[in-house]
């Protein structure tokens, strides 16, 4: 213990300045705004019992205190369904099958593939722009091939998904944003 206080104060401004760097968190609520696909939205109330995307608004029904959880679970939705398709897509033209599809909430990686062929995935891809899900698709669907990041491993990822260096740039430098919001 005694070795962790002195690094943590030997290390004081090192840490303050990247804690300052990080980007501030946005709550789920009414009247906030929150990445979908690339698109900054407003959430209004709705009417009904399902959640909308209308043009610059997501229109959430129900009462205020459930906003954040019904935000998250139409975002996890959506997401399943636009990877789902995209793994598929990519898969499909690479000539093979994958395993399990399952959505997580990680910080680290935005997808992995398992050597039995299961393709993990952050919900939270559909915040970004769909070039970069469909990007993040490709690469994860290229581990069914290549399980390494090898120029062979590359040479899919280019084949399934030309140009992709965009995507990858974008990742890196708004990435971290994508966990910023809170539900």
């Amino acid at each position: 213990m005694a070795q962790a206080e002195k690094f943590v104060f030997e290390k004081e401004s090192w840490i303050r300045a990247h804690l300052a760097d990080l980007p501030p968190t946005a709550e789920a609520m009414l009247g906030g705004t929150f990445l979908y696909q690339g698109q900054l939205l407003t959430i209004c109330p709705g009417q009904g019992r399902q959640v909308r995307a209308i043009g610059e608004e997501l229109l959430v029904p129900g009462p205020e205190a459930m906003v954040g959880a019904r935000v998250k679970a139409f975002l996890k939705l959506q997401a399943r369904m636009r990877l789902q398709e995209a793994t598929e897509r990519y898969a499909v033209a690479l000539g093979k099958p994958y395993g399990r599809l399952t959505l997580r909430d990680t910080t680290s990686r935005w997808g992995s593939c398992s050597t039995q062929g299961n393709i993990n995935y952050s919900w939270r891809l559909i915040m970004a722009p769909p070039e970069v899900l469909n990007y993040v698709a490709a690469h994860e669907v290229a581990h069914l091939a290549e399980m390494n990041h090898s120029a062979r491993f590359w040479a899919v990822v280019e084949r399934l998904f030309p140009n992709h260096a965009e995507q990858r740039a974008w990742l890196r430098e708004h990435g971290e944003d994508l966990h910023r919001y809170l539900f």
